[in-house]
């Protein structure tokens, strides 16, 4: 019964998880991108031939969109 409470013990489709929310819902989305994701977009962005995909103060919910759309790309996902 006390596993029914946990939300620790539940299905993690059932509770849903930060990693599948919306990057225009993120309470930071706004804030600049991290050191990681301007890394990660230069990265992905020479990989698929596009080196537009990096630019100077993406805030961290447009970088991530960008490198989702660039993994989609490269058949990273």
């Amino acid at each position: 019964m006390a596993d029914e409470q946990n939300p620790k013990t539940q299905d993690q489709d059932t509770q849903g998880s930060n990693t599948q929310k919306d990057p225009d819902d993120w309470v930071s989305g706004d804030d600049p991108m991290t050191g990681a994701q301007a890394s990660y977009l230069k990265t992905l962005g020479e990989q698929a031939d596009d080196p537009d995909a990096y630019e100077e103060g993406l805030s961290k919910a447009e970088a991530s969109k960008r490198i989702d759309h660039l993994k989609e790309k490269l058949g990273l996902q």
